[in-house]
């Protein structure tokens, strides 16, 4: 055999190409939607050896098995907390209309976090004044801090957060802080360092490494935003620790709730959980999950998601809720691109007489997620949703409203990323009061939005419809 012979080595690609394409029209299909399977396949069938090696680096939506592993032992590892907190007459369930029902049965099945009355809730839309209310509940803690951010970036406005910090250490305050490794990368070179020194233990959710028996995904992310004060004050929601101007020419809106009473157990569940995937500690004692107490009268529960969940939980609940809605559905998000299911569920509630409301950003920060985004306003419009392109920031916040009595705040995107690949979580709350302060927000987006219309998405530019229908196709990888 001559292996300088050029025609060996074009039939050998040859071959290998067409044996790969054989291969994964078996492989791709596992357990995996259908416009996910088209897209990786035409990649595939295409550019036989890069889709190969991409699927290789990001193609299977799950946790390497020592993560698994180590996840699977936590029921055993945290019994110690269920145990005890078992049959508190402050941790009840309360009476929620019939109606909703149906919606705390699937939260609760899907993500194990049972509804819990007896708390209270705060929403909080001014950026630099959030991280204000973070500060002076640092400056009050007494046991620990608890962070679980995205981003947690060294800026200016996270200055004051990390000064507080070091001033509870300086009163013995435990300060554990979780960053994702891709989201935080910037900020960990000098945060890591830095928080170290004043004693704040400090880990990376999910680095990426080649070890064997440490390796982990490049995009399996943690993008959840959580803070957890003395197992008494919880924050989630959208907006990560960093400059609301952190990126050049956008301004990012957001918004968090800031919770207290029982359910505050079930972020800093969560937050523990996390924490000993990445660290082996247990934070099961007392302190870390003292007693629960009442603090107000709003119904609500916790729904975490990730690929370490059987099921795509906020995707399921999300689109349960949209075919459950009655009379109006605000859907807002910074990154809309929908599976079937959830285009088919808002495109059914039109149909139903539900007025469905879409608020997004005019101004994009990725150009291919705002292209594969827009690909899906034409059939949107002709289907009678209401689209509104907010021009006040770039608006980063995500939450859902069902009729007048159920939203939904928290991290998750509504595009497959968020669905498939990133560990979410979104705070339910079975409340009108809570609600209509959420409509009050929604009203306000409204007033520095612009309505699209089906005649003037029409008239845009050949090569952008273009853009935006090869965006499309790629959708399901993005």
């Amino acid at each position: 055999m001559n292996w300088m012979d050029a025609s060996l080595w074009i039939w050998t690609l040859l071959l290998g190409e067409w044996l790969i394409r054989l291969i994964m029209l078996v492989v791709v299909p596992f357990r995996r939607s259908p416009a996910a399977t088209k897209g990786w396949l035409l990649l595939i069938f295409f550019e036989p050896w890069i889709g190969l090696f991409l699927y290789l680096l990001i193609g299977r939506a799950k946790l390497m098995r020592w993560q698994r592993d180590r996840l699977a032992l936590l029921p055993r590892v945290m019994s110690r907390v269920a145990d005890r907190l078992h049959g508190h007459p402050n941790r009840f369930q309360p009476d929620v209309a019939p109606g909703l029902l149906q919606a705390v049965n699937l939260a609760t099945n899907l993500g194990q976090s049972p509804i819990l009355g007896g708390n209270h809730v705060e929403l909080l839309a001014e950026y630099d004044g959030t991280i204000s209310r973070l500060v002076a509940d640092i400056d009050a803690a007494e046991h620990h801090v608890h962070f679980l951010y995205y981003i947690f970036a060294d800026d200016h406005a996270t200055a004051p957060v990390i000064e507080a910090l070091g001033r509870a250490r300086s009163r013995g305050v435990i300060c554990r802080v979780l960053a994702d490794a891709i989201g935080s990368r910037s900020g960990l070179r000098t945060l890591r360092p830095k928080l170290t020194a004043m004693g704040v233990f400090v880990h990376e959710m999910l680095p990426v490494s080649l070890v064997p028996w440490r390796m982990a995904r490049l995009d399996l992310r943690n993008h959840r935003k959580i803070a957890v004060i003395d197992g008494r004050i919880g924050y989630t929601g959208s907006q990560n620790l960093v400059a609301a101007d952190s990126k050049k020419d956008i301004v990012y809106v957001d918004l968090m709730v800031r919770v207290t009473g029982p359910v505050v157990m079930e972020l800093q569940y969560i937050f523990a959980a996390d924490w000993f995937l990445e660290s082996g500690e247990v934070l099961d004692g007392e302190k870390e999950f003292p007693e629960p107490m009442v603090a107000g009268e709003v119904a609500a529960q916790v729904l975490p998601s990730g690929p370490d969940f059987p099921m795509q939980n906020n995707q399921r609940l999300f689109v349960a809720l949209i075919h459950g809605a009655h009379k109006r559905v605000v859907l807002t998000t910074p990154y809309f691109i929908p599976d079937e299911p959830l285009l088919q569920a808002m495109q059914t509630a039109v149909l139903r007489g539900v007025e469905v409301h879409l608020f997004v950003s005019e101004q994009g920060d990725q150009p291919v997620v705002s292209l594969a985004q827009e690909s899906y306003y034409e059939e949107l419009l002709r289907s009678g949703v209401r689209i509104h392109l907010f021009r006040g920031g770039f608006l980063h916040a995500k939450h859902l409203s069902i009729d007048d009595s159920l939203s939904l705040i928290g991290s998750s995107n509504l595009d497959v990323r968020s669905f498939a690949l990133n560990a979410e979580v979104m705070l339910v709350i079975y409340e009108r009061a809570v609600t209509a302060r959420l409509v009050v927000e929604q009203e306000r987006y409204r007033s520095e939005s612009r309505p699209l219309t089906i005649e003037a998405w029409s008239r845009r530019s050949f090569f952008r419809t273009v853009g935006q229908n090869l965006a499309r196709m790629l959708s399901p990888l993005v």
